[in-house]
């Protein structure tokens, strides 16, 4: 009898024919919930969002004692300001702020006099040494997109935000069968011609570092029932199915007629070598692989070709961590005395992997949960300057890091949904992720100049003409290097407690109530400075005004949680925290986006999905946006 191999498949050829069939039958992952506590390892199945505000509630960052800034406001080294007990009180690191004070002293900078009063020979701005409601994470940001691998600090991460449970990718099961009439146990005594059955333990190690639950079956010898009976079993208890041995053409190899029996036979024979018998099919949805009995063809096939398709089930691949070599774009100082740890977000801008140092806070987790990766300053060293090479050990993998598009600029929760419709999105091909830092409008405009970021978000009002970016483009950009996006119309506000308890009706109540500001160089702030002048109103003259916080979200964090009276930033935020909205201007807000960036596919990936349906219909659940002509570029003339 001649024996013949099906076909001789080139391998993409093959992994992209069972691929087609696969999701024709409707193969997917699964998803379960279970306790975050015992999610490390997993893989979140859909976007997760903070539940509560870390910290929930103003914390002391310092051990000393709390005061009214106002009492130490002319303090210096010539006129100390001196405190009674009660106008004081002594707290420890991690206390609640007590109620009426506004700051912390640290206690080495009090000087305890003989008569039970202290001295303080400096002065401290409201709220210096407190830890922010939010500081660490707001309700209602996004912790992690969907398809994240949960890390230690991400278990960390999700609980700070009061997230309990976590909708993870259930780990597949893949059942591994054993065939054929020589194959024995390992262990037993053995005759002249039998052979250790051992493939089944390198098989499930693999499976087991692939993030897959092995389920090794009985050795079954090559009957065409038994082995119709037990891959009828296998199909129906597991999520894959991988059969040793009996793929090839002898006279006791039944692989590919038993799923040609029970399923469907997609490729038998695959041109490399070793490896060339393997079998690829699929029973219903059950991917179904029949892989050659020698244990170097058998690896070879687990590698290039099962792992493939485990992954589509777990979201996860396997990749080991090299330094990699990175320009850090911004100055990240150190004392001297320590070797010290900077996480930072990286990203490929122009040929180049750059580095952004990120928030080195103690208690900011969601920090380590997203970065890219570290560099260390060593010891006796002041720091790293901005543009410095430094070596970067990636705690994502080095490809994540080279598909990654660094966005910076002006804070609004859309682009947390643009990149997680950039990761859902992607299908097979490896997702564009995205890195962002919040630096403020202002703040884009320098680093899309420095070459520093591929876009990043704008909301500049020309308070001359009323008209929003353009100027600024022209301004900056006098000889080209930038292009403006047009991204979305969102409505600006004043953020205020439910009820609106103090009847603020507009700008002009806010020297009569606690304000809660963002930073320098941000659009809002730009914005309110513009307002606070038509209304002859000194920013002096508003409390609160230099309590900054670097997103719209931590303002309606403050807000909900009655440190502040009202602040200004968008209706998304205030929508999530249910605050009331008072509707003050619309604004556009855009991308400015480096011309040398624009042909990039990873751009080209971004406006895409600025563009589609689905992300229209994510700001509609969010509130407060109108889209026009979103995804366009704008004139500059």
């Amino acid at each position: 009898m001649k024996y013949e191999y099906l076909s001789n498949t080139p391998l993409p050829e093959a992994i992209g024919k069972l691929s087609a069939s696969l999701d024709e039958a409707g193969f997917t992952y699964k998803t379960e919930k279970i306790r975050v506590t015992q999610a490390n390892g997993r893989v979140l199945a859909r976007a997760h969002y903070a539940q509560r505000s870390s910290p929930h509630y103003l914390s002391c960052a310092m051990d000393g004692i709390a005061i009214r800034s106002e009492l130490i406001r002319s303090a210096n080294e010539s006129h100390p300001a001196v405190l009674r007990k009660e106008d004081y009180t002594m707290v420890d690191t991690g206390d609640p702020l007590p109620s009426g004070t506004d700051c912390v002293v640290m206690i080495e900078q009090v000087v305890e006099n003989e008569d039970g009063t202290v001295s303080l020979y400096s002065s401290a701005p409201p709220w210096s040494n407190v830890r922010q409601i939010g500081e660490d994470i707001s309700m209602g940001d996004m912790i992690a997109p969907s398809f994240t691998k949960v890390t230690p600090s991400l278990v960390g991460a999700l609980l700070a935000g009061g997230v309990l449970e976590a909708e993870v990718i259930r780990k597949p099961s893949v059942a591994i069968i054993p065939t054929g009439d020589e194959i024995v146990s390992p262990d037993s005594d053995l005759k002249d011609g039998d052979i250790p059955e051992y493939n089944s333990a390198i098989f499930s190690s693999m499976l087991s570092d692939w993030g897959a639950s092995p389920c090794v079956f009985p050795i079954t010898r090559d009957d065409p029932s038994l082995l119709t009976d037990t891959v009828r079993e296998a199909a129906n208890k597991c999520d894959v199915v991988i059969m040793i041995a009996g793929s090839s053409a002898g006279r006791d190899d039944y692989t590919s007629s038993v799923l040609s029996r029970l399923g469907t036979l997609v490729v038998h024979g695959i041109s490399i070598k070793p490896g060339k018998p393997a079998i690829l099919g699929h029973i219903g949805t059950v991917p179904f692989f029949g892989v050659p009995g020698y244990p170097v063809s058998g690896i070879l096939v687990m590698e290039k070709i099962v792992k493939h398709f485990i992954g589509k089930l777990t979201r996860l691949t396997v990749e080991e961590p090299e330094e990699m070599e990175v320009v850090s774009i911004r100055k990240a100082p150190s004392s001297l005395k320590y070797e010290e740890y900077i996480r930072c977000q990286a990203a490929e801008a122009n040929g180049t992997v750059v580095a952004v140092p990120m928030s080195r806070g103690a208690g900011i987790v969601t920090g380590f949960a997203k970065a890219s990766g570290i560099f260390v300053i060593p010891q006796n060293c002041e720091g790293v300057e901005a543009g410095e090479k430094v070596l970067m050990k990636p705690l994502k993998r080095p490809s994540d890091i080279r598909n990654t598009l660094c966005v910076t600029g002006s804070h609004d929760p859309l682009i947390d949904e643009i990149a997680d419709l950039l990761i859902r999105e992607a299908g097979d091909q490896p997702p564009v992720l995205i890195s962002s830092s919040h630096v403020g409008s202002m703040g884009a405009i320098s680093s899309v100049r420095n070459k520093e970021a591929h876009l990043g978000g704008i909301h500049l009002l020309d308070t001359e003409t009323g008209e929003y970016n353009l100027s600024y483009v022209r301004k900056y950009f006098p000889k080209g290097g930038a292009v403006l996006l047009r991204g979305v119309i969102r409505q600006q506000g004043l953020m205020l407690p439910k009820g609106n308890p103090l009847s603020i009706k507009g700008i002009a109540d806010l020297p009569r109530v606690s304000y809660v500001n963002r930073q320098k160089g941000a659009g809002t702030r730009i914005l309110l400075d513009f307002l606070l002048q038509k209304e002859g109103i000194r920013p002096d003259d508003v409390y609160g005004y230099t309590k900054e916080e670097y997103t719209h979200t931590a303002v309606a964090a403050a807000i909900a949680s009655g440190t502040a009276d009202c602040g200004m930033g968008i209706y998304s935020a205030a929508n999530t925290y249910g605050l009331d909205f008072l509707h003050l201007w619309d604004e556009q807000y855009d991308f400015l986006v480096a011309e040398s960036a624009f042909e990039d596919p990873r751009l080209k990936a971004f406006i895409e999905v600025l563009r589609s349906d689905a992300f229209r219909q994510r700001l509609e659940q969010m509130g407060g946006y109108s889209l026009v002509d979103t995804g366009t570029i704008v004139p500059l003339t």
